[in-house]
């Protein structure tokens, strides 16, 4: 997480566009920023008041309750499903992504 402050988020954010938002390319654990926007929104900002807005959190936290759901220490079903598809490395991506974002 420290190298990707390094980086520059929004760079970061950039090379995560390009390379794996879209459609899910041959690893079948790769996830897109849409599955996520289903219940998030498109802009990290959710839809419904029962789902938390991802645009602009911190992105050690994001990274930090993604491992949470994967492990089961936080608890939501659809959430450990989604996590447990996911690597380090793509919930480090998808962390980095939605801190760049505005909050709105």
């Amino acid at each position: 997480m420290r190298n990707a402050s390094r980086i520059g988020l929004p760079l970061l954010a950039a090379l995560w566009t390009s390379s794996l938002i879209g459609p899910v390319g041959a690893d079948p654990r790769r996830i897109s920023v849409e599955s996520c926007a289903a219940c998030h929104g498109a802009e990290g900002i959710a839809p419904d008041v029962a789902v938390p807005h991802l645009a602009g959190q911190n992105e050690l936290y994001l990274f930090n309750q993604l491992m949470a759901f994967r492990s089961g220490q936080r608890r939501h079903r659809e959430m450990r499903y989604m996590a447990r598809e996911l690597t380090r490395e793509d919930m480090a991506a998808l962390a980095a992504y939605y801190a760049a974002l505005p909050r709105q």
